[in-house]
């Protein structure tokens, strides 16, 4: 079955809107904290200017994203563009601190939602507590994974999934194998 094209492949500047969007920024107040003015950063993420490398490392400090999330996608086919990702196409986000890796599974950001491929390493944690103000559920694929959301600790198995609604939590694989979980947030946090 064919499928049409969009007119319009999300980009640099729609990825960092949607990043500016999730976070509750004004065009203004990401400009002030980047020392730009908000006429050139309308224009980076409408496309019409090119950040330098310097400028995508000074947004991704202010956004508190790692660097290669700002990068895009692999490439595919044009037709794939906005749709498919394909395994080896994924795009790295997150900071890769504490024996975590993250692979965005959605297209790009642009959306409600992000869907995340997570693998936490063997005897890797996140010491301090996470609150964020959203929406989070996750299904563990393989391995164990030991998650902390508020004053209650659970072990989760193959299979289990789990939701965390802005509460305060933390992640603890013990094991002696990696840990696999999909993991959908809700409003996008990468």
């Amino acid at each position: 079955m064919q499928h049409a094209v969009p007119s319009h492949i999300p980009t640099l500047g729609a990825d960092l809107r949607a990043l500016r969007k999730a976070r509750h920024l004004t065009l203004a107040e990401l400009a002030s904290r980047l020392g730009r003015s908000v006429g050139w950063l309308s224009q980076v993420e409408r496309d019409l200017s090119e950040p330098s490398v310097s400028d995508l490392r000074h947004i991704s400090a202010a956004l508190d994203v790692s660097l290669s999330t700002l990068f895009g996608q692999a490439g595919g086919p044009a037709e794939e563009a906005g749709h498919i990702v394909r395994c080896g196409a994924r795009r790295t986000i997150g900071s890769g601190t504490a024996g975590l890796v993250e692979e965005l599974l959605s297209p790009d950001l642009t959306d409600d939602f992000e869907v995340v491929h997570s693998t936490f390493q063997p005897h890797s944690q996140i010491r301090e507590m996470v609150i964020r103000p959203t929406q989070e559920v996750g299904y563990l694929v393989s391995g164990q994974l030991d998650l902390e959301i508020g004053k209650a600790r659970f072990t989760l198995n193959p299979g289990d999934s789990f939701r965390i609604r802005g509460e305060p939590f933390r992640w603890i694989n013990p094991y002696d194998a990696p840990a696999v979980a999909i993991w959908v947030i809700a409003p996008p946090v990468y």
